[in-house]
């Protein structure tokens, strides 16, 4: 089965041959090549080596003309690389080629044969208040909303992710008929026995203010991992603090911190993930006797 990657993670050639441009448009081939220049008509330009490659707009973004996506997905392209297939050929020698082709293939290999709990290799692509879009094959988009992100509570996606970053997915919904995926993430950020497991109580630590009740202030000390520290007023969400790890009780999945001092920042942490390839068909967070969070794909 061949697998549809990120744009940016297929083989890339320093040229083509035209040989190889005609082989690819016989076979259906899916290429990739960087993006040169966006023209005022926005039409992408496509560095191919042998001849000049063009990408009429119409033909650089699934959902284009529709008006479902926004020119900013075409003119953003300029300077990366590209999936697409080859069309054909202007009576001048120019290739004429497509990625909303290979974002379709891309995913109706997906629909096909992909179903929820089935772990895909994304790019992210973009960020917004309610969640991040993902590259999930040849520039096809999935949403990962911000729910889905982690455990701990997000005010918005960049307390966690960026764009161009490569990480995991899991396939959360399908919907053939709107050509939507729905991504999760948090089940590949380990459950809290996994992120309680590297912490000790007497440890002194950082972490990030993620929500406030009447009775105290959670504290992420990952982003599958949250405390409760005394109330504060003058603690705001996203405020990185140093934290002292008082108690760490396993059998309720609670810590008790205090909180030390304010911090400016925080250095940011590579995200681990506890699988990155297969499928899950169910996810608990904490044991059995209490889950907390179950998530059954």
């Amino acid at each position: 089965m061949h697998q549809f990657l990120p744009e940016g993670l297929h083989p890339q050639p320093e040229g083509y041959t035209k040989e190889e441009l005609l082989l690819a448009m016989q076979q259906r081939k899916i290429l990739q090549a960087p993006a040169i220049k966006c023209d005022e008509r926005h039409d992408l330009h496509i560095a191919l080596g042998c001849c000049a490659g063009v990408m009429p707009r119409a033909e650089a973004a699934r959902g284009i003309l529709g008006g479902e996506t926004r020119d900013i997905a075409i003119l953003s392209r300029v300077g990366r690389s590209v999936c697409f297939t080859v069309m054909g050929f202007a009576p001048d020698g120019t290739a004429l080629l497509s990625r909303r082709s290979a974002q379709e293939a891309a995913l109706e290999q997906i629909f096909r044969e992909k179903r929820p709990g089935d772990i895909l290799p994304a790019v992210v692509t973009g960020l917004a208040p309610f969640g991040a879009f993902c590259d999930i094959g040849c520039g096809a988009v999935g949403l990962l909303g911000l729910r889905n992100l982690c455990v701990s509570r997000l005010t918005h996606p960049r307390e966690l992710l960026r764009v161009g970053q490569q990480l995991p997915v899991l396939i959360q919904s399908l919907d053939p008929v709107r050509r939507r995926v729905g991504l999760t993430l948090r089940e590949l950020l380990g459950t809290w026995q996994e992120n309680a497991a590297r912490f000790r109580a007497g440890q002194t630590v950082t972490g990030i203010a993620c929500g406030k009740t009447d009775y105290g202030v959670f504290i992420a000390l990952t982003p599958n991992l949250c405390g409760l520290a005394e109330r504060d007023d003058a603690l705001e969400p996203g405020q990185p603090v140093c934290v002292y790890i008082k108690a760490i009780h396993p059998e309720t999945l609670k810590l008790k911190l205090t909180v030390l001092h304010r911090l400016d920042t925080v250095p940011p942490q590579p995200l681990r993930f506890t699988k990155t390839e297969g499928r899950l068909d169910v996810w608990r967070y904490g044991s059995r006797e209490n889950a907390k969070i179950v998530t059954v794909f």
